[in-house]
């Protein structure tokens, strides 16, 4: 089976836009910077890459054969379908196992996007001759993409609930821990050199 990863195609577009600026601008310093100056430049553009990595890049759900993983900006959780317990949606997907439960931090629904989904399935669903395909396209347009996400996921550990075994593991990410170490030394170097 294929992975299949859910996440912010806006985020996606922005973190990676952020990057291509952050790598033009990091050269800019390294060629035409002077110091003291540069060295800051350098560490606030450090700190506000990290966070675009960890806020924008790093979030998605990846469903794998066995279960599905969350990746949140520092936590990693892997949950095997066997114990996927109810997939609620609020703003966030919420995935709970026992006593445990996973927030989702993408993809997410905002109340706009949630108040846009009721008046579009409203509008639909206000003519009484609908047939059963329209009734059905009438319900789908009243769902946010987290809503849907949401949906396959509970088809997805109901279908696959004996193939897997295992325990839910929430660990931290070393990648994200990385990446905030990395940045806690530049800044120090800086502050110190300055």
């Amino acid at each position: 089976m294929k992975k299949q990863v859910y996440r912010s195609k806006v985020a996606q577009v922005f973190g990676w836009a952020w990057f291509v600026f952050a790598a033009y601008n990091a050269w800019d310093l390294i060629a035409h910077g002077s110091m003291p100056s540069a060295l800051i430049a350098g560490a606030v553009l450090g700190v506000i890459t990290v966070f675009v990595f960890l806020l924008a890049l790093r979030p998605a759900i990846v469903v794998e054969e066995g279960g599905v993983r969350v990746r949140n900006p520092l936590r990693n959780a892997w949950i095997p379908w066997n114990a996927v317990g109810d997939v609620l949606v609020s703003n966030v997907i919420v995935i709970e196992s026992g006593h445990t439960t996973v927030r989702c931090w993408t993809p997410h629904a905002t109340t706009r996007e949630r108040v846009k989904a009721v008046g579009r399935a409203g509008k639909a669903a206000s003519r009484a001759d609908m047939s059963m395909a329209e009734r059905a396209m009438a319900e789908a347009a009243g769902r946010t993409h987290a809503d849907w996400v949401a949906q396959q996921l509970t088809e997805m550990s109901a279908s696959r609930r004996d193939a897997s075994t295992g325990e839910i593991r929430v660990t931290w990410s070393p990648s994200a821990l990385a990446a905030v170490a990395a940045v806690v030394v530049l800044v120090v170097v800086t502050l110190v050199l300055t």
